[in-house]
């Protein structure tokens, strides 16, 4: 098999939100893997930053957009179908990171739908728009939520709900496209990212014994833990699995913690 013919039968895979934390390391992790992977996000300066320094690595590119702008994301889908004319799978990570929206009482109504326009509709306007690519490959969705969907903290209702969403528009699109495209997502945990902020100055956190014992796999999560579940799934050693939520805590959502 020729060279070309080898390159022009690597998947491609869209992560939403690659620039930095998870979704960088989901573009990392399948870049290597042999994927071709392009970058959607709203950092742009970040993002063609990002693309020309994993150049090395493969076949990576960058399209600037928000995933909350219909617009922007109908011009992303198009951009790819004409640079590879096919799409294998879409991670839809992009979203608002921040959990905390400040007391409830003053949660302002545009703040609320922010964390909804980002996290779930986002998800939803990326998966419209591609899915015609996505059943000519028979190729794969995987949504990034949060075991923030399950459990919560005070003054996390935006976040919360917006996961919660992202969880139950999984299994609704898995059923509407039976046969047709796989629908999986992932609910991660406490997983270390400070190394992958485009902050400058950012400093690492600092993780002490309290942080990993606490864990019942006996430590924090790390990027490859959650990119490695992101591959399995878009993959076809995953072709009898759809509509499933899969946890990525090292075990601690089923962990009974009493103050």
């Amino acid at each position: 098999m020729s060279e070309k013919k080898r390159q022009s039968e690597q998947p491609v895979i869209l992560v939403t939100g690659g620039v930095r934390g998870i979704g960088q390391g989901v573009a990392r992790y399948l870049l290597k893997e042999g994927y071709r992977v392009v970058i959607m996000d709203c950092l742009r300066e970040e993002g063609e930053k990002l693309a020309r320094s994993l150049a090395c690595d493969g076949d990576i590119r960058f399209i600037r957009g928000d995933v909350s702008d219909e617009h922007q994301v109908q011009k992303g889908i198009s951009r790819i179908g004409n640079w590879f004319g096919r799409l294998d799978g879409v991670v839809n990570n992009a979203a608002i990171a921040e959990p905390y929206s400040g007391p409830f009482e003053y949660l302002a109504l545009e703040d609320w739908q922010h964390y909804l326009n980002i996290n779930l509709t986002g998800a939803f306007l990326v998966c419209r728009e591609s899915v015609e690519l996505l059943r000519q490959s028979k190729g794969a969705i995987v949504n990034v939520a949060s075991t923030r969907w399950l459990q919560s903290e005070p003054q996390c209702e935006a976040y919360a709900a917006s996961k919660g969403g992202l969880v139950a528009l999984t299994h609704a699109l898995a059923i509407t496209f039976s046969g047709q495209v796989r629908v999986n997502c992932i609910s991660p945990g406490w997983i270390e990212v400070s190394h992958l902020r485009g902050d400058e100055g950012m400093k690492p956190v600092h993780l002490t014994e309290t942080c990993h014992n606490q864990h019942p796999a006996g430590r924090v999560g790390q990027v490859r833990d959650v990119a490695g579940m992101v591959e399995f799934l878009l993959s076809d050693k995953s072709g009898f699995i759809t509509g499933q939520n899969f946890v990525v805590d090292g075990g601690m959502t089923r962990k009974m913690v009493y103050e």
